[in-house]
């Protein structure tokens, strides 16, 4: 059966209001005459129903004259079982939490923008970097060893040819006055009593002190570094051959000379997070005016909804959290978010990482959802993958990242270069190192792994992040960075830590431009 066949089916039935169940999708793309089946289908379902099940198809195929409609709307393969097969569109039908009086989901009314590409020789996603079942670490020493010894690998690779580096072992053993470079880990900064600044870099062979002097105009990059990234420098051996002065400090970046691609027909997607249904403070109507102008022919042109984490509010992730909660239970409360996320149109794409409020592990990377969230997430039949994930859409690679090293960026640099006003500010450090947490043992949590799932190896054409809970978006070096704020008005929580939230926008980019608008809904 050709993937073409069902896409179109699957569109043309979304764009009737309805959603099919996959064997029901099967069934009607095998039929002699697709369309003819849709039609005499959709003629002879019972009202109100907003799920074509196979049993409908069936009965439509086993008539004697096709085009006669089937009695009583029976099923007459004389089995009362319902088939248990999620949906092509939204999953599998609940009630819906977020309907007034009983109304119908926005969802099942199909999308009214109406032009969407359902065609998968049109669209295009690809997912790299999901380690969703293949973490491996265990905590053991060697464990530790393995991630380190990766980063310095990886992001090293791209630094030995700017530098003519040697091993810290090596550097011991030169004689006074040379000409040296080295490419480490930060194992140490610190001040000197007159000002300056020591810097111990380690590579696999041991370690090595370098001077940077307060009054060399590279010297205030030292407040941009953290302990754990990659850096190489160039300097002087003193005449003991204790110590090296820098000349030069090279981070692995993101080159000058990069050029994003972008796709070959105007195609959007939108770029939301920390949605933290359960709370309280959700602000469900922002959402539900967010469905609702997905649907519109303004909104025709998006077909990738992105989501960087935090889809539910969680249990216990705060002090008194609980007196902040709509819904208490876990399970409920992605219950809730399932429902939310059947408000959009059938046909739009979605991509979904877990963030530190999510019911998985805190540290990171962190797999996605186990089999029994992502049965409950079944609306749209969603991707959902590990933080970080990158999301290939019409090749303009995305780069998912939840944020939570964000905190410590903004908290260990300077605020002129970091705060929480201009989050896409501190994303720019991060693509500089060239990791989305270098920081080992600080504020966010990192669980260490075979390899290091947090390098940033290739350059994305965009690094999406939330968590912080404010808009920002700009470009480095031709990187379109955005923080997507959020759909959570400020809790008491918030309100202690002095956060203020940027709450119900939903930030549109053109993949042909990569220009950006953003719609407020709040």
């Amino acid at each position: 059966m050709p993937l073409e066949a069902s896409a179109r089916i699957v569109s043309e039935l979304t764009s009737r209001g309805y959603n099919a169940e996959r064997e029901a999708v099967t069934k009607l793309a095998a039929a002699d005459d697709p369309q003819a089946t849709v039609e005499r289908v959709v003629d002879d379902l019972p009202p109100g129903t907003l799920v074509v099940r196979t049993d409908h198809v069936e009965t439509v195929l086993s008539s004697s004259d096709p085009g006669e409609k089937p009695r009583d709307g029976g099923d007459v393969s004389g089995s009362d079982e319902t088939t248990t097969d999620p949906s092509v569109s939204t999953g599998d039908h609940r009630p819906d939490p977020t309907a007034v009086d009983g109304a119908v989901p926005v969802e099942t009314k199909g999308s009214s923008a109406g032009g969407r590409s359902s065609d998968p020789a049109v669209r295009s996603l690809e997912i790299d970097g999901d380690m969703t079942g293949d973490s491996t670490g265990t905590g053991e020493y060697d464990d530790f060893v393995a991630v380190f010894r990766d980063r310095l690998e990886t992001l090293g690779g791209k630094l030995r040819g700017r530098v003519n580096h040697r091993p810290a072992t090596a550097i011991q053993n030169m004689p006074g006055g040379g000409e040296v470079g080295m490419v480490g880990l930060v194992n140490d900064i610190r001040s000197t009593a007159s000002g300056h600044w020591l810097i111990e870099l380690e590579d696999a062979t041991g370690t090595f002190p370098w001077l940077v002097m307060k009054d060399r105009e590279y010297a205030d990059l030292v407040e941009e570094l953290l302990c754990d990234e990659v850096l190489a420098m160039e300097g002087t051996l003193s005449d003991d051959a204790g110590i090296a002065f820098v000349d030069s400090m090279y981070f692995p970046d993101v080159p000058r000379t990069h050029e994003p691609s972008t796709a070959d027909r105007h195609v959007q997607a939108a770029l939301i997070s920390d949605v933290h249904v359960g709370s309280q403070e959700f602000m469900h109507d922002a959402w539900n005016r967010f469905a609702d102008w997905l649907h519109t022919p303004e909104a025709q042109h998006v077909e990738y909804l992105l989501i960087a984490g935090d889809m539910v509010e969680g249990v216990g992730v705060y002090p008194n959290q609980d007196e902040e909660l709509d819904v208490v239970d876990i399970y409920e409360q992605y219950e809730v978010f399932n429902e939310y996320l059947k408000q959009v149109p059938g046909d739009i794409e979605i991509v979904m990482i877990p963030g530190n409020h999510d019911a998985v592990r805190l540290a990171e990377p962190q797999p996605g959802f186990d089999e029994d969230l992502r049965e409950i997430m079944s609306a749209h039949d969603s991707r959902i993958v590990s933080n970080p994930s990158t999301v290939t859409l019409e090749g303009v690679s995305v780069l998912m990242y939840h944020g939570v090293s964000l905190d410590e960026v903004i908290a260990e640099l300077p605020e002129e270069k970091a705060s929480y006003d201009d989050p896409h500010k501190a994303m720019y450090h991060l693509l500089k190192k060239r990791h989305v947490a270098p920081q080992f043992g600080g504020h966010t949590r990192l669980a260490p792994e075979e390899e290091d799932f947090l390098i940033m190896e290739e350059v994305p054409d965009i690094f999406h992040t939330g968590h912080v809970h404010k808009l920002g978006f700009g470009k480095y070096h031709n990187v379109l960075a955005i923080n997507s704020g959020c759909w959570q008005s400020q809790t008491d929580f918030q309100k202690s830590v002095n956060i203020d939230p940027d709450a119900g926008y939903a930030p549109i980019v053109d993949l042909d431009t990569l220009d950006v608008t953003v719609q407020k809904f709040s």
